[in-house]
């Protein structure tokens, strides 16, 4: 995994699991990889893995099982769409609209394109 600067790389590994749970590589009640073997994974300290691992406990995204490890839990995918949604509106909303501003893009332009996407993407 390369990391951009732009953002704290535990986020951006807590980013990275997400996408694994929503993908379903990891789906609920299942075994996750340890902080030790996480962190040899994507060669970052394994402190950096223990705060994105707090991060998704706080979010109640995975559990620990003292002894046996960290699992995912069984309404992770809900909650990783809230809290991305809200990241989503909060964050990166505001940026596009923005840019589409500046850029004199209309509205409409960017639904079509939008459209364009879906369809592309039902097709693959």
């Amino acid at each position: 995994m390369e990391f951009h600067e732009d953002k704290a790389i535990y986020l951006q590994i807590a980013e990275l699991l997400c996408e694994q749970i929503l993908t379903g590589h990891w789906p609920p009640e299942e075994k996750i990889p340890s902080v030790r073997e996480m962190g040899m994974n994507l060669q970052v300290n394994p402190n950096t893995v223990l705060r994105t691992y707090d991060l998704l406990q706080q979010k109640k995204i995975i559990y620990n099982k003292r002894g046996i490890g960290f699992f995912v839990d069984k309404d992770a995918i809900t909650k990783i769409l809230e809290f991305r949604r809200e990241d989503f509106f909060a964050n990166t909303l505001p940026n596009f609209y923005k840019t589409i501003s500046l850029l004199k893009i209309k509205p409409e332009e960017v639904l079509k394109r939008y459209q364009l996407y879906i369809e592309k993407q039902v097709i693959s």
